[in-house]
C-alpha cells in the first residue's frame, strides 16, 4: 500500500480557486455598483467585459474594497480604471491537458 497523497491548501492561490463562470459586468460600472451586484449574486468575483461584450478581465470583492477603502476613492471610480483587474485572459475556457 502507497500512502495516500495529500495537497496542500494553503498553497493555492485565488487564481487556482477562482471559477470563471459568473456574472458579467460592463467595465464602465462602478466600484459601488459592482460590489453590490457581487452581493447579490453572491459571488467573490465578476467578469469584466467591454462594449462589444468581450471580457478584458476579472475582479475580486478584495479588490474592490481595497479601491474603496483606499484616501483617493470617489464614487465616480470605474471598473475600468482598477489597476490589477486583469488576468490571463480569464474568460478562457481552461486548458485541456492530456
Amino acid at each position: 500500500m502507497t500512502p495516500a497523497q495529500t495537497q496542500n491548501r494553503s498553497a493555492r492561490t485565488d487564481a487556482d480557486t477562482v471559477d470563471t463562470a459568473g456574472p458579467q459586468v460592463g467595465d464602465d460600472m462602478t466600484v459601488e455598483v459592482a460590489l453590490a451586484v457581487m452581493a447579490g449574486a453572491r459571488t467573490g468575483h465578476l467578469l469584466v467585459c467591454d462594449d462589444d461584450g468581450l471580457c478584458t478581465g476579472l475582479v475580486t470583492r478584495a479588490q474592490l474594497t481595497t479601491v474603496r477603502d483606499s484616501s483617493v476613492y470617489t464614487d465616480r471610480i470605474r471598473l475600468r480604471e482598477i489597476p490589477g483587474g486583469e488576468h490571463d485572459n480569464p474568460c478562457a475556457p481552461a486548458p485541456v491537458h492530456t
